[in-house]
């Protein structure tokens, strides 16, 4: 394919609560034995984008981890392949990324370096599945200067979070305003763009003398009215992973039938690293409905409508509802979860009760387990 990927995985959210403290959002656990970054990458992959540049920052030892070999996403290549980029102390820079625009700045010698003609960007936090082929034709068919994807959203749903554009009949992007108090339009950006390289380095030197580091206000928004900035919608499933609730609703989306089919049953395929480990068990006593059991776990109680990651135990009599209970849990007997995330590598004593009643609650109980 003729384009550079750049996946931007640096961020942080303190809507996250405590799930961001020990992991970045791209690497948030999703769907049961996926990472967010998975998305991303397998799109990119699907899409024969054989360069992929991955920029982290914040909390970034897992996300590290995680993408430590390249292999699982067809990305172990003599050309191309894909390249980790952590802020780096040089001479002449000491600087965190202090934007989006910032840290494709600070990297700017490997766009340098490339010979594809274009560079599609996407973020690190969303769950979604896309050509970027169509993409890119698109691009070129209106010859657009910045593509921006686009996204409707149901009528009635909260979008001050995001970036919200208005597009005129031929779909160019007239209005395009990140995070209004009031919002003019349900159509929201998904935070995926396409440019040509050689453009995108020339604003991006421009903003770095001018000292601006966001991408989207300071590129396109701001040469939104001297640049060609068009707009592509996306009808099929797309979620952002900013806080909490987002990350709660979008595993709960894959207990629906027509969401999980989507992204298991229906080529192309998401890719992950893979772990060695054994199917989930399920002993005398467990009782499981509508949910999602990954390897590795051992079920010996109730569990409903919750999605459980890789290596969970569940005791005696307990009761699972409507929770995500990450990796490595340990939850004793006759222990009840319901409304919560459960935060990984925890230890949930036995005889206790967890309750989200006024929203999702966030359990991240860490004690011994071999002391119960």
């Amino acid at each position: 394919m003729k384009a550079v990927g750049i996946i931007l995985a640096g961020g942080n959210s303190k809507r996250m609560r405590e799930l961001s403290r020990k992991r970045a959002i791209s690497a948030m656990p999703v769907g049961g034995s996926f990472r967010c970054i998975d998305f991303a990458l397998s799109n990119m992959s699907n899409s024969h984008v054989q360069t992929v540049a991955v920029l982290t920052q914040y909390n970034a030892r897992s996300l590290n981890e995680h993408l430590s070999s390249s292999k699982w996403w067809d990305f172990g290549r003599k050309q191309g392949g894909l390249y980790l980029f952590t802020p780096t102390v040089t001479a002449d820079n000491s600087d965190w990324y202090r934007g989006t625009a910032d840290a494709m700045y600070q990297n700017i010698d490997f766009l340098k370096k490339r010979h594809e003609p274009y560079v599609i960007i996407s973020s690190g936090d969303c769950v979604y599945k896309m050509d970027f082929n169509e993409l890119l034709d698109y691009h070129i068919e209106k010859k657009a200067d910045i593509t921006v994807v686009c996204k409707d959203m149901p009528i009635g749903a909260d979008v001050s979070r995001y970036g919200v554009v208005r597009m005129n009949e031929d779909s160019r992007i007239t209005e395009f305003e990140e995070k209004p108090l009031v919002a003019s339009s349900n159509t929201v950006s998904a935070g995926i763009y396409v440019i040509r390289r050689r453009q995108l380095i020339e604003v991006l030197e421009r903003s770095a003398d001018e000292n601006r580091f966001d991408f989207v206000s300071d590129v396109v928004i701001r040469y939104r009215n001297v640049k060609r900035v068009f707009g592509y919608k996306m009808k099929e499933y797309w979620s952002n992973i900013a806080n909490v609730d987002d990350y709660y609703q979008t595993n709960m989306d894959f207990l629906k039938p027509e969401v999980s089919d989507y992204f298991f049953r229906k080529e192309p395929k998401i890719y992950s690293k893979v772990d060695d480990l054994p199917p989930a068990k399920y002993n005398t006593g467990s009782d499981v409905s509508n949910s999602m059991v990954s390897s590795g776990c051992i079920i010996n109680g109730k569990v409903e409508n919750s999605v459980l990651f890789k290596k969970v135990f569940v005791g005696k009599n307990c009761v699972i509802k409507n929770s995500i209970i990450l990796n490595e849990v340990y939850i004793g007997d006759n222990t009840h979860v319901e409304n919560c995330v459960v935060e990984s590598r925890g230890t949930l004593k036995p005889n206790t009760y967890y309750c989200g009643e006024d929203g999702v609650r966030v359990v991240t109980d860490s004690n011994e387990r071999y002391l119960i």
